[in-house]
């Protein structure tokens, strides 16, 4: 991966990847809210946690009819670990409810550069993200068993280890019996290899954001790194990457790929004629439609019991 400088993981046009297909029921048209503006959840600025005194927020996006419970989708924005809110994802938010998902947009811990909220924070607030609906199945008509996870660039990074390995942190003993593994994953131009094809100011970048440099400690960084995470209960993959990326190359969602499928993972590798954020309407489109029939493929719900 050529990392380069960190702002080329900020996610410049997420808020547009679920514009409606041409084919399609339209969602609502996608707008670049401002932080504070009205971004059509259902609850916004929900509580799922607390780090260090400060609260984890995040955005419910509901469907208005549809056979219960549903089906759920953790939303994590791209940012390179430093920048973006949950606000990145709502026009997917809402998009994924038209479509009778449960979809949770979340905020994480952002990393200052320096030493705030270095790795791995920002994957113990995405784990505890899906602990929390999983907590709150009842609350949300959820189906705990049946939750999905979609991320862009370095959300997508976390969103794989999600289909990966369970709770790293598990010291709230008020969500200690809940799994932070999802059932489905969506990786969208994310980076699964950290250790590799770095140039100098990715090098300097990463040593901070890991804790230590690559030949210090080799094992923190292939931990980081989905690549290595694979394992023979590892979720089903939909990976969705521009072969014009120049910030997080294809080839690593190629091997990526390719690993998955020999490990016997269930995985669609999906090209696009675009750059890492998908600028093109095309794109969008494709994105938003391959999201959707993934989603109802690997997570169905469990039929309500007969009363």
């Amino acid at each position: 991966m050529r990392l380069g400088l960190p702002c080329l993981f900020i996610l410049l046009s997420s808020i547009a990847l679920a514009q409606a297909p041409a084919n399609a029921p339209a969602p609502p048209q996608p707008t670049a809210p401002a932080a504070t503006s009205d971004t059509g959840a259902s609850e916004s600025n929900v509580v799922y946690g607390n780090a260090a005194g400060t609260p984890l927020l995040l955005d419910v996006y509901q469907p208005q009819s549809g056979a219960q419970p549903y089906s759920a989708v953790l939303l994590i924005h791209g940012g390179s670990w430093m920048n973006g809110d949950k606000t990145a994802m709502a026009a997917l938010g809402r998009w994924l409810a038209r479509n009778n998902f449960v979809a949770f947009s979340i905020d994480y811990r952002l990393f200052d550069g320096k030493s705030k909220n270095p790795w791995p924070a920002q994957l113990d607030d995405a784990q505890r993200a899906v602990r929390w609906i999983r907590a709150n199945a009842a609350k949300y008509h959820v189906d705990p068993a049946h939750i999905g996870a979609f991320g862009h660039s370095a959300g997508a990074q976390m969103a794989a280890l999600l289909g990966e390995i369970d709770t790293r942190d598990n010291s709230d003993p008020k969500l200690a019996a809940y799994s932070s593994k999802v059932q489905a994953v969506v990786d969208a131009s994310g980076p699964v290899d950290l250790t590799r094809n770095n140039d100098a100011d990715g090098e300097i970048f990463l040593a901070a954001f890991l804790g230590a440099t690559q030949k210090q400690n080799p094992e923190i960084w292939r931990a980081a790194s989905p690549l290595f995470g694979i394992k023979p209960d590892t979720a089903p993959f939909l990976i969705f990457h521009g072969t014009q990326d120049n910030s997080v190359p294809i080839a690593e969602s190629e091997q990526f790929a390719a690993a998955l499928e020999k490990a016997g993972i269930p995985v669609t590798l999906f090209k696009v004629e675009d750059g890492h954020t998908f600028a093109t309407q095309d794109a969008k489109r494709k994105l938003a439609i391959e999201t959707v029939a993934f989603f109802n493929r690997t997570l169905q719900p469990a039929a309500p019991a007969a009363k």
